[in-house]
């Protein structure tokens, strides 16, 4: 069996499945002991991301332990930027940090756009090799971040609060963000077409950032880049499933649902009942369990698993997910119960 009969890829088409199929967001991360070890082996996050081989071991090493329906690449939103030359590094308990934020026009128009067989090509060659060495019938899932998220923290220079600077910058000179969001477009068309010319079996756009912004900012800052993307993506044969994940994005569930895309992402404070009424058979449904939940008990994580499968209701489209990525304290027990408790209601 080839990857395309996957549970996980006939759902997201709005196939009809056997069951739900279930994955979680990070799930190659830092709550598994043997992925602490390849992280202290390699020396630091960006290390890690930018060593096929290891890269290839931590995203393979959830599948080990669990039955889930699909991988996902092991890598970070923040290449494209690190590629284009702002110096990415890692603080420790402050996140991603870039030495040479964008400030002016100048910055902005001194930006590349990264060769992905070049600069980037690292993370072809990560999936080249998560390809070869993963089950043939599991999809892999590749992924960027939407250009206003990566705006977001190539003007703010790290993570931020507030946004201020970011949001002056969209407000007082519209032209220039539209200028940076150009070109981050751009690049992330062509990373994403290399990822899938590379391998990967669906795409999604991470927009982790769109919902700090007005229904109107949302339109014409985040929305319309993430559209020109799906738009300019190529395919091997046929359409590669393509995912949209807008974190607190729930109040524009239709007008994402217009752009193209195969799923939207839902995070846990959008009812995925309402969601489905509202999109109705345009897209199916990812999600979208509270992540915290998963430090609580196997039986509190069945009971929600379950309150969330019987919200969705009969029929196909749905693919059982966290709301937002795992977080490194949750204990792997509990993890198995979540993909066990999908398998027993899904």
């Amino acid at each position: 069996m080839n990857c395309e009969q996957s549970v996980f890829l006939k759902a997201l088409k709005r196939q009809p499945v056997e069951r739900t199929p279930a994955w979680m967001m990070r799930q190659a991360g830092r709550y598994l002991p043997e992925y602490r070890e390849v992280r202290q082996k390699a020396g630091d996050f960006m290390s890690l991301c930018r060593n096929p081989e290891l890269a290839c071991e931590v995203t393979l090493q959830p599948l080990r332990r669990f039955d889930i329906d699909a991988a996902i690449l092991f890598s970070d939103i923040l290449t494209i930027p690190d590629a284009m030359g702002l110096g990415l590094h890692f603080t420790p308990g402050e996140g991603p940090c870039f030495d040479k934020p964008i400030q002016d026009d100048k910055d902005v128009a001194a930006l590349p756009i990264p060769d992905p067989s070049d600069e980037l090509s690292y993370v072809m060659d990560a999936v080249k090799m998560i390809r070869h060495h993963m089950p043939a019938h599991l999809p892999l899932i590749g992924f960027a971040g939407s250009p206003w998220t990566l705006a977001c923290y190539m003007v703010e220079g790290g993570p931020s609060r507030d946004f201020k600077k970011v949001k002056s910058m969209l407000y007082q000179a519209p032209e220039l963000m539209h200028q940076l969001l150009a070109k981050i477009t751009q690049a992330t068309t062509v990373y994403l077409n290399a990822q899938i010319e590379s391998g990967v079996n669906a795409v999604m756009i991470f927009d982790t950032w769109g919902g700090v912004l007005t229904p109107s900012a949302y339109q014409e800052f985040s929305l319309c880049p993430m559209q020109k993307i799906l738009a300019g993506l190529e395919t091997r044969a046929g359409k590669i499933p393509t995912i949209l994940f807008t974190k607190g994005g729930g109040q524009w569930l239709e007008l994402m649902a217009e752009t193209g895309c195969d799923a939207l992402g839902l995070d846990w404070m959008t009812d995925i009942g309402l969601a489905r009424q509202r999109v109705g058979d345009k897209v199916a449904l990812q999600g979208n369990m509270d992540p915290a939940l998963l430090l609580t008990t196997p039986q509190r994580i069945n009971q929600e698993v379950k309150a969330i499968i019987d919200a969705f209701g009969g029929g196909t489209g749905h693919i059982f997910n966290l709301g937002h990525g795992i977080t490194p304290d949750v204990p792997v027990e509990n993890v198995q119960a979540f993909f066990a408790a999908v398998k027993e209601h899904g």
